[in-house]
């Protein structure tokens, strides 16, 4: 696994915003469409393309354009949500998935609600999308999921990532595929409960607002 930091003082600027807690959601929803676009560029340095020539106003030009088959945008609901619209900005030729995960609050162990993903992504590149990786169960349960389809080739994109969750995700991925994790800032720890520190809360309820059971 390969875990790539994207430094830029643009990033940490809109970083430190979001975990300031007086930000409000239409705020805090916007930095994120932002910072993602900003994560989106580096993310994507890899992406497959294909020689394509196109007529200008005065000549014929080759080119790139987005290898087929098309990459695959994966949100992890629902904080996910929040971060699909600054993906697709970027490569908005990629096709969208769904994978509902939430999280055991007494076990930490990340459960599976649903599930909208084709049942074969051979030669497909995977786009997981998830602000936080804190304890890394969430991601783990993800990747497993598009490499059981047949994904050799996955980017996690996430906001803030904690160094046990970074060391997890890279014990359970080993050398099986390709996956690379650019994340904005690596923070100090998890605390108790399982939250990053300092992070900046639970971007779910952030984006969206707090929704009872």
């Amino acid at each position: 696994m390969e875990l790539h930091v994207a430094d830029h003082p643009l990033i940490r600027h809109k970083v430190t915003v979001l975990r300031n807690k007086e930000t409000p959601s239409p705020t805090f929803r916007q930095l994120v469409d932002e910072l993602v676009t900003l994560l989106a560029y580096e993310a994507t340095r890899e992406v497959r393309v294909e020689p394509h020539t196109v007529q200008t106003p005065l000549t014929s030009a080759t080119g790139t354009r987005i290898a087929d088959p098309a990459p695959i945008i994966v949100p992890i609901l629902r904080a996910g949500l929040g971060m699909l619209d600054g993906m697709t900005r970027l490569i908005p030729s990629a096709e969208v998935g769904f994978l509902g995960l939430k999280r055991d609050e007494e076990t930490l162990e990340a459960i599976t609600y649903a599930n909208r993903l084709p049942d074969d992504l051979t030669g497909r590149q995977v786009f997981l999308i998830d602000p936080m990786l804190a304890t890394g169960g969430s991601l783990i349960m993800a990747i497993e999921y598009v490499l059981q389809r047949g994904a050799t080739d996955v980017t996690c994109v996430c906001l803030l990532a904690a160094p046990e969750g970074i060391e997890k995700v890279q014990e359970a991925v080993g050398e099986r595929a390709d996956v690379k994790v650019v994340v904005a800032q690596v923070d100090e720890k998890l605390n108790e409960q399982g939250y990053i520190v300092p992070g900046l809360g639970d971007a779910g309820d952030r984006l969206y607002g707090v929704i009872g059971d």
